[in-house]
């Protein structure tokens, strides 16, 4: 589990030594083994941060129930029944797709009768966890309620610690079929969060970490912060030939501190210049939305679906004027106790952009053999950038968007589908490491081609296969330590999911990734950066399954295995991060099963605790989770 700021750093970066959670919920709620999220357990081949190699969230690729949500913090679990990644065939029902896929939350509605769930974890590493959830129905009315509440104490391996708490509310109205709206807030408080050590050795060689499950200190390197998400969608059938949807988001996150606990030019031993990088109060906040009409219609024995669209965003960050504090030489275990100095901030740098966009897309099928798809969006995209004592920069884009596929089923269990498509991206921020540090990037025109097939095996079993090429500009480290363009990197691979019944018993979800990311342009060819790109290994593959011998309502047993392959893990491709695979065991045993069940939960991450890496950086490591045990108690009405 990452804190938020470990998050933002990684977004884009696939983790040697993250595994697939055993989770008997997500398996049974996924349709296929490219990326599935229920509560606060994750399974599949990809995530939000991490899909055929590049981040869709940090693209600006994420969806409230289809709608586009320019996400800063994510939806919080207490209003979504499930976070769901959209590549290849699985995102066909999206009139305007994304280069690098869709990260698409699914919102929990109320039902006719109610229900709620309360459940306690308590892990091996002293972190203890409750969480409240709840869809209720106002009897006697058209409204509905959803939400819930959490508070969580973590400690993480590394035996930094924080604590987080949370609250999300939603009102529905559905009068009728055909017309719904709902509002909706959240907010989630961090008080503190303890920032670990990452490491950056001298030599071209991975580090040593010789860590105790203690804090390092100084206590007063932590991070804290209050994160928000409010908003409001409205569906309305305008006839039964035109349906109007709206959304409208607010998403902010406001930093009361930050920090960077950094090991500079590290030796052999782990020992090195221990800087401390500490920011002062800073913000991420986006006003984002969408209007769509649609038109549901025929065109002879063909259907066809005409969408128009207008999007857009107002996004604006402070960020910078870090003080840093100097310890010295210092490894990681090491204990410090230095008080809190008077640190001297300095002026920061603020960023805006406003982005619009006006989309057409068109769909056309004939409901047996063949399936046509075409979009096309125009944006205007402008970000200005203040720097102290630095002139405004100012970067201006229009250009033309859009995608053209179509599917063609050449028999009842065969369904083949290709397709283009090119879109305005963001690119996220500079790590830590980096003399931009926290730098927002210009976004980037990116391009995919995809070809696929999907063959349904049986009444429960089906096979998605497809292969891919990426292109997109490739950021890194250059040679004055900023984050900055360096080429063009192309992610080409395949992909494949096995979803189903295998046995009456048992359901399972198979995933494999094997990928040839290779980076182009003046930098490689003249030596300064290898043509692998950083922290992407060229094979993923994951495997969960759910056994429950006794029936739906009996215990069950469920299992995942991941396996990561070796990664570029510097610039120059002279350090490679070793293929990693972990094994992930769970229990669900009901001692209350009926109408209002109760649940006995045992997972076990890690179960052979394989040491491995977390990249944050190029040639930045922090020491990847070990073992972790967590026994929780869930109980639903």
């Amino acid at each position: 589990m990452l804190r938020p700021r470990s998050s933002r750093l990684l977004l884009g970066l696939c983790l040697a030594g993250t595994g697939a959670q055993a989770n008997d919920a997500a398996v049974k709620a996924a349709a296929d083994a490219f990326g599935t999220s229920v509560g606060r357990e994750s399974i599949g081949l990809y995530s939000s941060s991490s899909v055929r190699g590049f981040s869709p969230t940090a693209a600006g690729n994420v969806r409230i129930d289809g709608l586009y949500f320019d996400q800063v913090w994510a939806l919080n679990a207490r209003l979504r029944n499930a976070t769901q990644v959209r590549v290849g065939l699985n995102a066909r029902g999206f009139a305007f797709p994304a280069p690098t896929g869709i990260v698409e939350h699914q919102l929990r509605r109320p039902d006719a009768r109610g229900q709620g769930q309360i459940a306690t974890t308590l892990d091996s590493w002293g972190g203890a966890y409750l969480d409240l959830d709840f869809a209720q129905p106002l009897e006697g009315s058209d409204l509905g309620l959803t939400g819930g509440l959490s508070a969580q104490r973590i400690r993480y391996s590394n035996g930094t610690q924080g604590e987080g708490y949370n609250a999300s509310l939603a009102l529905w109205w559905r009068p009728q079929p055909g017309r719904e709206a709902m509002v909706f807030v959240s907010q989630h408080e961090t008080p503190y969060d303890r920032i670990g050590p990452t490491l950056s050795p001298a030599a071209a060689e991975l580090p040593s970490f010789r860590t105790h499950g203690r804090f390092d200190g100084p206590g007063w390197t932590h991070y804290s912060a209050t994160a928000r998400n409010r908003g409001l969608l409205l569906t309305e059938t305008l006839t039964p030939a035109w349906v109007l949807r709206a959304g409208l988001f607010h998403s902010a996150f406001d930093t009361e501190r930050d920090a960077s606990n950094l090991i500079l030019n590290a030796d052999a031993s782990g020992r090195g210049q221990h800087l401390l990088i500490i920011d002062p109060p800073g913000r991420n906040a986006s006003d984002s939305g969408e209007l769509r009409l649609s038109h549901a219609g025929r065109l002879g024995d063909w259907a066809q679906t005409l969408h128009l669209q207008w999007a857009g965003r107002m996004r604006e960050r402070r960020y910078g004027g870090s003080a840093i504090v100097d310890l010295g030489l210092g490894a990681v275990g090491e204990g410090v106790t230095l008080p809190e100095p008077a640190l001297a901030f300095g002026p920061q740098s603020q960023d805006r952009v406003r982005q619009q966009w006006l989309g057409l897309a068109y769909e056309l099928h004939d409901g047996r053999h063949w399936a046509l798809n075409a979009s096309l969006q125009h944006t205007r995209y402008r970000k200005r950038l203040q720097r102290p004592a630095q002139p405004l920069a100012e970067d201006r884009a229009q250009p033309w968007v859009g995608s053209l596929g179509g599917a063609w089923h050449p028999g009842r269990d065969w369904l083949v589908h290709a397709g283009f498509t090119r879109g305005l991206e963001e690119s996220g921020s500079a790590p830590a490491n980096a003399s931009n540090r926290g730098q927002a990037l210009p976004a980037l025109l990116t391009t995919q081609r995809e070809l696929g097939l999907r063959w349904q095996l049986g009444p429960g079993l089906r096979l998605m296969a497809g292969a891919f090429d990426i292109r997109k500009p490739y950021f890194n480290l250059d040679a004055s330590g900023a984050f900055a363009p360096l080429g063009q990197v192309v992610h080409r691979g395949v992909e494949a999911s096995l979803s189903g019944q295998v046995l009456p018993q048992v359901r399972l979800l198979a995933g494999l990734l094997w990928m040839q990311p290779r980076v182009t342009g003046e930098a490689v060819a003249l030596g300064r950066v290898g043509a692998r790109p950083v922290g992407q290994p060229e094979r993923v593959a994951r495997l969960n399954a759910v056994w429950t011998p006794a029936g739906a309502a009996g215990p069950s047993l469920d299992a995942g295995l991941a396996h990561n392959g070796p990664a570029a893990a510097t610039r120059d491709n002279r350090v490679e991060l070793p293929a990693a695979t972990t094994l992930d065991l769970g229990l669900r045993w009901p001692l209350s099963p009926g109408p209002r069940p109760v649940s006995l939960r045992l997972r076990v991450a890690n179960l052979t605790d394989a040491r491995g890496y977390e990249l944050r950086g190029s040639g930045l490591y922090a020491e990847a989770p070990r073992r972790l045990v967590e026994l929780g108690l869930n109980a639903s009405w």
